[in-house]
């Protein structure tokens, strides 16, 4: 299972560096690059305008329709808008939210979020 992530301030990027897993970083100067295969998108939460690049990487090509499912990082004193961008896209593009994690994610995140990414990989590849 491909991951493609987008990371403001560096906590996303950092929780993807501590899981090992190989990740396509979305950029603000280039967000146009196709997954070309299933994949995870990992966010974290801000003001909606923020998130145009991944909205321009959701839309390049048939990056919105190999989704399979979204991440989001935040914190949890935000209340009702912890990861509020991940639910949307979510929401928007007809797929689960598979995971959760606050700042850059603890130890227990990273072993859960490998899991988890193992087992959407286990089931992309019964469907083909």
């Amino acid at each position: 299972m491909q991951i493609a992530f987008y990371s403001i301030t560096g906590q996303t990027r950092r929780f993807i560096e501590k899981t090992g897993l190989p990740a396509y970083e979305i950029t603000d100067a280039d967000p146009y690059h196709e997954m070309g295969a299933p994949f995870v998108l990992v966010i974290p939460t801000y003001d909606d305008e923020m998130m145009d690049p991944v909205i321009d990487f959701l839309g390049y090509q048939s990056n919105h329709r190999e989704l399979v499912g979204v991440a989001g990082g935040g914190n949890r004193n935000f209340n009702d808008l912890y990861i509020h961008n991940a639910k949307d896209i979510a929401e928007g593009l007809h797929v689960p939210v598979v995971f959760d994690f606050e700042f850059n994610g603890t130890s227990a995140d990273v072993t859960k979020f490998k899991k988890v990414v193992q087992e959407l990989g286990l089931k992309a590849t019964q469907h083909q």
